[in-house]
């Protein structure tokens, strides 16, 4: 079901979780731990040590082991080498632990865990804001304190993007901990280098350079991208009366025209994911509105056109894009 979203005054997704959580029965604890009261509970990494060998506290605040739990040391020791710890400690965190098996896939361990890249963005992008328990998840896209989303499917299972939640619900006096069976990698590109990289996108590359947009699209952050493809510009020069060839499509536009189309295939009111689209219309970088038709899904331009959404959220790290396999415009006073 898709979810209607104020896209005016939409800056930047917050973590909002409404829907019930179904099938807990795929988790290797289906039994919680006797729930302790709130003025006892500790911090997330005091709670985070405690489960780093498979131990828990009981309603008496001692601690015991319980065969068959999975443990959590590298994770505790990243968050210790990362300096994150006081983070953890300070705000109201839901965490996805991966264990020390799914850290054990990528060849880490609490003794050289530390020597990981990008450990800080790995580890936040583990992280949502807010105390989120099992039954307040919710089918789709979820922003983590690095920036980028993951995404939470449950129709196969509780799921965080690839990982099994295999642990439901470890509460902590400011937040909660679910265990999960794989480490979670962020996007590690922006957005002009997944276009550059995609040969799909020859075309709409060559636009963006001629426009002078690289370093807008590298480094803005928070922005959706509605990216046509190569498909798609050889069909608007059909469909233009006169126009034989990309560089004839863009002598037309001139450059001041070519930004203003290209502006009009951005959202910059923050990361927009397939789960939050609605019927409704947003303004667009260049100032225009586009309609969105979820039936499609589909975008309808100034003109009336339909470009239909035909690969959704190709995360970066500044934000997301979706493929259009139409060119939208903007009014170009034809």
């Amino acid at each position: 079901m898709l979810r209607k979203l104020n896209y005016r005054s939409y800056r930047l997704l917050l973590p909002i979780f409404t829907l019930f959580f179904i099938g807990c029965s795929s988790t290797e604890d289906d039994q919680p731990y006797a729930e302790l009261p709130n003025n006892q509970l500790s911090d997330i990494p005091t709670t985070l040590k405690a489960m780093e060998n498979g131990l828990e506290e009981d309603a008496s605040g001692t601690l015991e082991r319980r065969n068959g739990q999975p443990t959590f040391a590298t994770f505790n020791a990243a968050l210790g080498s990362t300096g994150l710890a006081s983070v953890f400690a300070r705000n109201e965190l839901t965490v996805f632990a991966p264990t020390d098996q799914a850290f054990a896939a990528l060849n880490l361990n609490p003794g050289n865990v530390r020597n990981q890249p990008d450990l800080v963005e790995i580890l936040l992008y583990h992280v949502v804001e807010g105390t989120v328990l099992s039954t307040d998840l919710n089918d789709g896209f979820v922003p983590t304190l690095n920036g980028s989303a993951v995404e939470i499917s449950l129709s196969d299972g509780a799921k965080v993007n690839d990982s099994n939640i295999i642990l439901l619900d470890r509460r902590a006096r400011n937040g909660v901990i679910h265990g999960i069976d794989e480490v979670l990698l962020p996007p590690t590109k922006n957005i002009f280098e997944i276009a550059d990289d995609n040969d799909n996108f020859k075309l709409l590359i060559t636009a963006i350079q001629l426009a002078g947009l690289e370093d807008f699209l590298a480094n803005t952050n928070n922005i959706t991208v509605f990216a046509p493809t190569d498909q798609a510009f050889a069909d608007l020069i059909k469909e233009l009366p006169g126009i034989n060839t990309i560089d004839e499509l863009i002598a037309f536009l001139d450059v001041e025209g070519l930004i203003n189309v290209l502006a009009y295939h951005v959202f910059d009111g923050g990361r927009v994911y397939s789960s939050d689209l609605a019927n409704t219309s947003i303004q667009m970088f260049s100032g225009e509105e586009v309609a969105i038709d979820i039936d499609g899904p589909k975008l309808i331009d100034f003109n009336n056109r339909e470009s239909n959404i035909i690969a959704t959220d190709i995360q970066a790290t500044n934000g997301v894009i979706h493929v259009i396999d139409r060119v939208i415009l903007p009014d170009l006073g034809l």
